[in-house]
């Protein structure tokens, strides 16, 4: 394991923290009127997001499941489902968004969809789950609840962003400087500039 490897795993690892964290947060957040059991903000989402796009796929997905881990530990089996099918969903839209979409939608645009995705999977495990399609009465309050919270989650990401690109430079300064990582793939070309 070179020294690279060893600073992105660092790095993910902290990103993990960071996630776990923000849920931690999250979950001191009372319950919302006419929203399902467990409707957060999604502010853990704000570093799937910077890994998702900076980082990559397997960075993103790591981080989705260590949250679901946290879940698990905190709320239970069912929230960790939960929250792994609401979070596996929403990190693959950011991916492909970020990667193909960004520069038509914008980092608001992308926040938004992939809130939307998170709450349909989310969904969709509730029906699985409860055995019934009752659960689907919540789908128009997820929507918009989705739009709000994704736009509220894009906004705050923007501002976010040069100190997440700055922790980023910290841990892979030695990838900056040798203009790769292991693959001979720099990083340096994947940021959030504009």
């Amino acid at each position: 394991m070179n020294k690279n490897t060893n600073y992105r795993i660092a790095l993910t690892a902290v990103l993990c923290a960071q996630a776990v964290a923000l849920s931690f947060f999250e979950n001191l957040i009372p319950p919302l009127p006419f929203m399902p059991p467990g409707a957060k903000p999604g502010f853990s989402n704000l570093i799937t997001m910077f890994a998702a796009g900076s980082l990559g796929f397997s960075q993103a997905l790591i981080i989705t499941a260590v949250k679901s881990g946290f879940a698990f530990i905190t709320r239970g089996a069912t929230a960790a489902a939960m929250s792994f099918s609401g979070g596996l969903l929403s990190t693959i839209a950011m991916y492909f968004l970020m990667k193909y979409a960004k520069k038509y939608i914008g980092i608001v645009g992308v926040s938004v969809i992939s809130a939307l995705c998170h709450n349909a999977g989310q969904l969709i495990t509730s029906c699985i789950i409860t055995g019934t399609s009752k659960t689907l009465y919540y789908a128009p309050a997820l929507a918009v609840f989705g739009v709000v919270t994704g736009i509220i989650t894009g906004v705050i990401f923007r501002i976010l962003i040069p100190a997440l690109e700055k922790q980023k430079k910290y841990f892979l300064k030695s990838d900056i400087q040798t203009g790769g990582d292991e693959n001979g793939q720099g990083n340096q070309g994947r940021s959030y500039r504009g």
